[in-house]
């Protein structure tokens, strides 16, 4: 087959995949975790394949997610006809593996519309190119859950987490299918390096398998358009790890053309839990004190359960003639807060141009009906949406209490972009005011150690906030996870792990634990 019939049917595979594509809703697909191979990424990984393996053996391809198969195409793209020695492929959705198979047809390709993960390895592999399907765990019924566990440690020894998303399962199962010494490369979401779930699967990396290398999209260049998620493939091969092997960590540009490389030690990557941090920064110092968590306890704000019912405006509570003294004053969301450091009026509410205030009066509605007619006209109007039957208000005592969370003296955004225009992902706000926070937000509550020190020395509350202002980018963005189109997220315990060694000199001599030993006998008091 010539270069131009390549080209030919390529085209009429991507006129076929849109055309399917068109048949189904974008939720549709994404319930399934149908995201399609964009061709120039395809070709990229089938030609890295290609120098991994090396130029003679025959290969024996198995794609055990075909689609309408970009993969396949781009493997007849790479290899000459006469090096393909076997092309097998599984497509469990009939909507996309019988026009495949028809398109395919006659070409050497052997694709079975079956449900990989039910099948019994028959054959073995040498290389296995997959981007299996992205299902969330919460759309896997608990019976298919776990029959894809059992199945998954008796093919490759090891047990995802009930959280894992299907493609671990996938990649658990392919094991079985290959050959010793075949290589592997696999198409998926990069959330496995820094999620508790994904630690099965990083040990399956680096004890059963010899992994090779990792290369991590820029999340501004999302690969798949209608998917949420930052992707990497992920290289090993099927072979023990040798002594002192070095992992190559890339990011960015293409497989072959990196933008950034670094290669880590086996054990390196054993004692580090957030694999996101390579290649930008190296192995970190394993130093355990002088981290975020030594000097501040970290809550996420509060989750109303609708903020458009449960947070108001003044003039909003005053228009319907609400009690005051039944609200406490909230920050609004970050992008309406400029400045960094909030002051507040005589009665701490934060001094900004929107201030709101969040709803919760702590009382029992028979309560609130005879002393507060219209607050209980207003509860009616909540209920009368399904307010009280929603997950997070019908699990309360009250549906419409709130969670206790004191105003905190820092406050640091949840949520921020890689390339924000004031270089900092993630802004640490000095709070002056009464206000609690959402859960756009982190709330940042003195340790025993910090309120030691506090006591001793007012001002350094500030300079904490001074501190954290200036940890680098890198270092908070190599803790926090990162999502497709850049966003990045900065959970409580990613930034509880932000190493912070400038405050500890900050702490007045005197309060200052003497060993690291005391420093933990502080952070288990809380």
């Amino acid at each position: 087959m010539s270069k131009t019939d390549h080209a030919r049917l390529e085209q009429d595979r991507l006129e076929l995949q849109a055309q399917l594509d068109s048949q189904k809703t974008r939720a549709a697909r994404n319930k399934l975790g149908q995201f399609a191979t964009p061709t120039a990424l395809a070709t990229d990984i089938l030609e890295y394949a290609g120098s991994i393996l090396g130029n003679k053996e025959p290969i024996r391809f198995l794609d055990p997610a075909i689609g309408t198969g970009a993969f396949y195409s781009a493997l007849l793209r790479a290899f000459p006809a006469t090096r393909i020695e076997r092309a097998t492929g599984y497509e469990i959705d009939t909507h996309y593996g019988q026009p495949a198979a028809e398109l395919w047809d006659g070409t050497g390709l052997e694709l079975n519309h079956m449900d990989f993960t039910r099948q019994r390895a028959s054959s073995k592999f040498n290389m296995l190119i997959c981007n299996p399907p992205y299902v969330r765990h919460h759309h896997m019924a608990n019976e298919e859950k776990g029959r894809l566990q059992l199945a998954s440690m008796g093919a490759a020894g090891f047990r995802p987490s009930g959280l894992s998303g299907l493609y671990c399962h996938f990649l658990a199962l392919s094991h079985a299918w290959m050959s010793e010494g075949g290589v592997a490369g696999w198409l998926i979401p990069s959330e496995f390096m820094d999620v508790n779930y994904g630690q099965a699967i990083k040990r399956y990396l680096l004890e059963k398998v010899t992994l090779l290398h990792i290369h991590r999209f820029d999340p501004n260049d999302v690969q798949f358009a209608d998917a949420l998620v930052s992707s990497a493939v992920v290289w090993f091969r099927k072979s023990p790890p040798p002594k002192h092997h070095q992992v190559k960590f890339t990011f960015g540009g293409t497989l072959a053309e990196p933008a950034l490389s670094r290669e880590i030690s086996i054990p390196a990557l054993s004692a580090e839990t957030k694999w996101t941090r390579f290649p930008a920064l190296n192995v970190r110092d394993r130093y355990t004190g002088g981290v975020v968590s030594d000097f501040f306890k970290i809550k996420r704000g509060i989750a109303t359960g609708d903020n458009s019912f449960f947070i108001l405006s003044k003039a909003e509570i005053a228009a319907r003639g609400l009690p005051m003294h039944a609200f406490r004053p909230i920050l609004p969301s970050p992008r309406y807060v400029k400045v960094d450091e909030i002051d507040s009026d005589k009665h701490g509410v934060p001094a900004l141009d929107r201030r709101l205030f969040l709803l919760d009066p702590g009382l029992p509605e028979d309560e609130i009906r005879k002393q507060y007619p219209a607050l209980y006209a207003y509860l009616q109007e909540g209920k009368e949406r399904g307010l009280h039957d929603r997950y997070l208000c019908r699990n309360r005592k009250l549906w419409y209490a709130q969670e206790v969370r004191p105003p905190a003296p820092i406050v640091c955004t949840y949520l921020g972009r890689g390339d924000a225009k004031n270089g900092r992902p993630f802004r640490f706000i000095l709070n002056k005011s009464a206000a609690t926070v959402a859960n756009a937000y982190l709330a940042m509550y003195p340790t025993l150690l910090m309120e030691r020190a506090m006591k001793a020395d007012p001002t350094i509350i500030r300079r904490a906030w001074e501190v954290l202002n200036r940890i680098t980018p890198e270092t908070l963005l190599g803790e926090g996870r990162v999502y497709g189109g850049g966003l990045h997220k900065l959970e409580p315990k990613e930034l509880a792990n932000v190493p912070v060694l400038e405050l500890m000199d900050m702490i007045p001599t005197i309060e200052r634990p003497q060993t690291q030993t005391e420093i933990f006998e502080l952070v288990a008091a809380e």
